[in-house]
């Protein structure tokens, strides 16, 4: 069990405001994953909704920490498991609906269905959501893209609560964007957000997301336990060159290895642990660093304790 915050004797589960939704201590997390591996939530909160987030944030525990996650594609739990609560928004926070050339999702929903319900609605713009794997919340805090667009190009308008519950509508110039990053703050919380596409041929769009699914699925290991791309693209670089240069394709930790078929993507093969995955990604960086005097950053998001308790999340 993890060390329960702050030091407390007592159990973070009863230091909790009253909620709506689902409060759940000691909550495995590995089988959320798509890496399968990492340890457990100190406590699991589902909000009912909006209200039941916002009220839940606005009586907590100043000191408490609160992590966020999706659907945990582009995500390593380390196997310590995360200290405080950890939030995931779930049904009430995944409505689409389209209007003109407009989408109206909540942070919950998956890009996938985003993509999908623009294609219905003629709304073009959009397909390249289909190959972005995880929700539009983590989509917003990434600035996540794919075959050649990003979400600033999509983005009206976005709502976030901060961790104290206070509400705030934001305009594409607030985020800050960069290439797979923003300048929102980590204790912001986004709630919902309106996407904006041109109008199009459903069928012209259809052709469009099945190129780019079917170009994912030759060019990327999607049908195994993995984390999406591990590590961004250097500046006039590609990261998958660089990690093929150094001679890291199919090297392996523990259960862990760099795909054959997309070394910027390591895999579960079965049996590893979140340190054998963590411990080969610094190890491709070294190599890579060592051949090319490049230090590759991390895509994945890395978040928790390790198992010794030593190693707290780092960026």
């Amino acid at each position: 069990m993890i060390a329960m915050t702050q030091h407390s004797k007592t159990p973070l589960i009863d230091r909790l405001p009253t909620v709506q939704g689902r409060l759940t201590p000691d909550a495995p997390l590995a089988g959320i994953t798509w890496f399968r591996v990492g340890g457990k939530a100190e406590v699991m909160f589902r909000p009912a909704d909006r209200d039941d987030l916002i009220d839940f944030l606005r009586q907590k525990p100043r000191d408490l920490p609160v992590t966020v996650i999706g659907v945990a594609s582009n995500l390593l739990v380390r196997d310590g498991g995360v200290p405080g609560v950890v939030l995931r928004l779930g049904r009430g926070f995944a409505e689409i609906r389209t209007e003109g050339e407009d989408v109206f999702a909540g942070a919950g929903a998956l890009d996938f269905n985003i993509a999908t319900a623009a294609r219905i609605a003629g709304i073009g713009g959009l397909e390249f959501l289909c190959g972005v794997p995880g929700t539009l919340g983590g989509a917003l805090r990434m600035n996540a893209g794919a075959y050649g667009r990003e979400l600033k190009d999509v983005l009206v308008e976005a709502e976030a609560v901060d961790g104290y519950g206070n509400l705030h509508r934001l305009r594409p110039g607030d985020f800050g964007f960069r290439y797979r990053g923003s300048a929102i703050p980590e204790d912001w919380i986004f709630l919902s957000a309106r996407l904006r596409g041109e109008s199009d041929d459903p069928k012209v769009i259809a052709r469009r997301m099945s190129d780019i699914q079917n170009a994912r699925a030759d060019s990327q290991p999607v049908r195994t336990r993995t984390g999406g791309s591990t590590f961004k693209n250097p500046e006039g670089a590609k990261a998958w060159e660089l990690i093929d240069k150094a001679g890291c394709r199919g090297l392996k930790r523990g259960g862990a290895m760099v795909s054959e078929k997309h070394c910027n993507f390591l895999i579960n093969t079965g049996n590893a642990t979140a340190a054998d995955i963590e411990a080969l990604g610094e190890e491709v960086r070294r190599r890579v660093r060592d051949d090319s005097g490049i230090e590759l950053q991390w895509e994945i998001r890395r978040i928790g304790i390790a198992a010794d308790g030593d190693r707290e999340a780092t960026p």
